[in-house]
């Protein structure tokens, strides 16, 4: 059986429980942290979900918020059910057809 795993970034919501609001305010404390990323990366990292994240990046974002990477990211993974079995059954017989053509208008004279 498959399985789809899935996460969230919540790195938004952490923020708004600790009174940060703007990426401007976290930017100085990653600063602190040794972790040097220029205004628009930080916008980034708080307005999107980041495909990749250094750890260091990740421990400071924790030592910030002293929280842990669990609650800064949130994954889920579930079954995906397989598809069903062909059931045996033959298939409908083809029927050939001739190519359908368009059929020439005939313009006459009205009387």
């Amino acid at each position: 059986m498959k399985r789809q795993v899935s996460y969230q970034w919540r790195l938004r919501e952490v923020m708004a429980a600790h009174g940060i609001f703007t990426a401007s305010d976290l930017e100085p404390r990653l600063h602190e942290r040794g972790i040097k990323l220029s205004s628009v990366q930080v916008w980034r990292l708080v307005t999107q979900t980041p495909e990749r994240l250094s750890l260091p990046v990740l421990a400071a974002l924790c030592d910030i918020f002293s929280c842990t990477p669990a609650e800064l990211i949130a994954t889920r993974a579930q079954n995906i059910a397989p598809r069903r079995a062909a059931t045996g059954e033959p298939a409908p017989p083809v029927v050939d057809m001739a190519p359908i053509r368009p059929k020439r208008a005939r313009i006459t004279p009205e009387s």
